[in-house]
């Protein structure tokens, strides 16, 4: 691995690819497929870029990300590392510091809470600190949130966590098109990047686009997507709660309700001018996460709707999120702790004034 140190030297490819023309035809491919393909072309372009965690190696990633790299690069670029997060990510920060590009895997972004000090203390603040002369290009990247059935330890959202902290970019992909691109981005990006997955999503296939399948492509970090545009309410979400929101926003089509849902995909930086001027088209705005409610995302995106866009609300924003508890381990009880389609819906109808205000149904 150490070898690779050489080609400090070669040229940084752009962060975002360039205008290019391609035929429109779409197939369809897996989260897991988007993700170990973008980590194989970025490996295979640039021999700075290196894998490392539990089971990434042999056993081919806990989530079969990794499959294949190990045959592909060796174990000098494919490292299987001991359950030890704090060591193997204080590695990965002092080899960026040296001028690599590592991808550190937590098997899932709860076991990262062993690493957190190296995360934010070593690679978040280590620019700032050295007046810019230290550059810490690296990826912790793993699945984040709710999976099923795997209790309160293993189950949480640590997206507003990293977002607080400045220094860090924090990713939250939901479509093939999405952890391809971003995963590319944050891989070249010369800062931290917390990239936050989801479970059970890997498996979920999505439409990609020819472009999005060139080795060359690239999204820009801190830039939202409207996954469907409408002109009555807004809705904003990030990772699998993107799909919640969309099919919330068929739901309410039915009813003469029509749904904007934007898909956040950065939540540092965060795209705010995508957000208020939506919320400015639609003069109302539900916030969607499954993350704990104090101290979320969703209110962020509310403080920032009331300083830039208050005057243009005509109803109160609805915050929809997790349950402010630690998550229970009864299928029943799990389901009610996270939010689902019709929440999402009662949400945009209250909004819209189309049915009873909490206050009152209580």
């Amino acid at each position: 691995m150490w070898g690779v140190i050489k080609h400090k030297t070669q040229s940084i490819r752009p962060a975002f690819s360039a205008i290019r023309h391609f035929s429109s035809a779409a197939k369809e491919i897996t989260v897991r497929e988007a993700l170990n393909t973008a980590l194989d072309e970025e490996m295979s372009a640039d021999p700075k870029v290196f894998l490392m965690g539990e089971e990434v190696g042999e056993y081919q990633g806990a989530y079969k990300i990794s499959k294949g790299l190990l045959e592909k690069y060796g174990p000098e670029r494919v490292l299987d590392t001991p359950i030890t997060e704090a060591g193997f990510a204080g590695i990965g920060v002092g080899a960026a510091y040296y001028g690599l590009r590592p991808v550190v895997e937590f098997m899932t972004f709860n076991f990262s809470m062993q690493a957190i000090d190296h995360i934010i203390n070593s690679a978040a603040k280590s620019n700032y600190m050295s007046a810019g002369q230290i550059s810490v290009p690296i990826v912790f990247r793993g699945p984040n949130g709710a999976a099923a059935g795997v209790g309160a330890q293993h189950s949480q959202c640590y997206a507003s966590w990293y977002a607080t902290c400045p220094g860090l970019k924090v990713l939250t992909p939901y479509s093939s098109e999405d952890a391809r691109g971003l995963l590319k981005a944050a891989i070249r990006d010369p800062d931290p990047v917390v990239f936050l997955e989801n479970e059970l999503l890997y498996g979920e296939s999505f439409p990609v686009s020819a472009e999005a399948l060139d080795s060359s492509f690239c999204l820009p970090i801190g830039k939202a997507k409207i996954e469907r545009e409408g002109k009555d309410v807004t809705i904003t979400a990030y990772s699998k709660m993107v799909g919640y929101a969309l099919k919330a926003a068929e739901a309410l089509a039915k009813e003469g309700i029509s749904a904007e849902v934007i898909n956040l995909r950065s939540i540092r930086p965060l795209d705010r001018a995508t957000i208020n001027t939506s919320v400015r088209k639609t003069n109302r705005l539900v916030t969607v996460e499954e993350g704990f409610p104090q101290h979320g995302v969703g209110a962020e995106i509310c403080t920032s709707v009331i300083e830039e866009s208050f005057g243009y609300l005509d109803a109160p924003v609805e915050r929809i999120a997790g349950a402010d508890v630690p998550m229970p381990y009864a299928a029943n009880l799990e389901r009610m702790a996270v939010p689902q389609i019709e929440d999402i819906v009662r949400a945009a109808k209250r909004a819209c004034h189309r049915s009873v205000p909490l206050a009152a149904a209580a």
